[in-house]
C-alpha cells in the first residue's frame, strides 16, 4: 500500500512557508511518499478526505484553525493513526489560540532571545533512535527556539540556553528539547524545531532528521 502525505501551507510569509513546503514535497517523494499539496486550511475539513493520509505535514505559522476545520484533524490521528510531523513555527507556532493542537504536537514556542542568526550547538542524544542514528553534534546560526515543551515527550536533541540575553538569563543553563517524538492516541508526532527559513531546512543534519521523522511517523 502507498504512503500518502498531505502538506498544508500557509501563515506567517517569513518563515518561507511556500518554499518550505516545496523542499518537504520533494523529499516525501523522493522516500516513496504520494504527495498532496495544499495551501488551504479547508483541507481539513472532512475526516473521509483526510483518514486515508500516512502523514499530515503542517507548514503553518500562526493564523487560525475553526473548529470545522481542527476536529477532523484530531480524530484521525488520534483513532486512525494518521501521522504527524513538522518543523519550527509551521508546526509549534501554529493555531496560537487552539490549545487541542499545541496537546497533540507536543509544544509551544513562546520566544527566540537574540533572535535569527544566534549561534548555538544541537546536542544529538544518544537515545538508540534511528531518528538520530549516526548523527553527531553540529552547530547552526539561526533562531533558537524557547518553547513550552510537553513532558511527556521523548527527546532526541536538545540546546543549551542561555546563549543570548533576555528575562531568562537569571535562571540559569538548562537544556532545551530541539527535537521530539510523542504520541497522540494512535497517531505518532515528530518536531524538530529547526527551519526558520528554507536554508535552515535545507541544511544537514536538519534536513536528513526531517526525512527521518517523516518516515517514522508515517502511519
Amino acid at each position: 500500500m502507498s504512503k500518502v502525505a498531505l502538506v498544508v501551507w500557509g501563515g506567517w510569509d517569513g518563515h518561507q512557508p511556500r518554499e518550505v513546503a516545496g523542499i518537504f514535497e520533494r523529499v516525501l517523494k523522493q522516500d516513496g511518499f504520494e504527495v498532496e499539496v495544499s495551501d488551504t486550511l479547508d483541507s481539513f475539513k472532512t475526516v473521509e478526505s483526510i483518514a486515508g493520509l500516512s502523514l499530515i505535514v503542517p507548514v503553518w505559522t500562526m493564523g487560525k484553525l475553526t473548529d470545522e476545520q481542527a476536529k477532523p484533524v484530531f480524530k484521525v490521528v488520534r483513532e486512525n493513526g494518521v501521522g504527524v510531523a513538522g518543523c519550527h513555527g509551521g508546526m509549534c507556532d501554529a493555531f496560537r489560540e487552539n490549545t487541542e493542537w499545541q496537546f497533540m504536537t507536543g509544544g509551544q514556542w513562546v520566544s527566540h532571545p537574540g533572535n535569527d542568526g544566534t549561534k548555538y550547538r544541537v546536542k544529538v542524544l544518544k537515545t538508540g533512535s534511528q531518528l538520530t542514528a549516526g548523527l553527531e553534534d553540529f552547530d547552526v546560526s539561526s533562531e533558537q527556539y524557547y518553547m513550552h515543551v510537553d513532558p511527556a515527550v521523548k527527546v532526541h536533541a536538545t540546546t543549551e540556553i542561555p546563549v543570548a540575553d533576555g528575562p531568562h538569563v537569571p535562571n540559569g543553563k538548562f537544556d532545551m528539547p530541539v527535537v521530539w517524538t510523542k504520541y497522540y492516541g494512535k497517531g505518532k508526532v515528530f518536531y524538530n524545531s529547526l527551519g526558520h527559513q528554507a536554508n535552515i531546512v535545507e541544511s544537514e543534519p536538519c534536513l536528513t532528521l526531517m526525512r527521518r521523522g517523516f518516515a517514522w511517523a508515517a502511519k
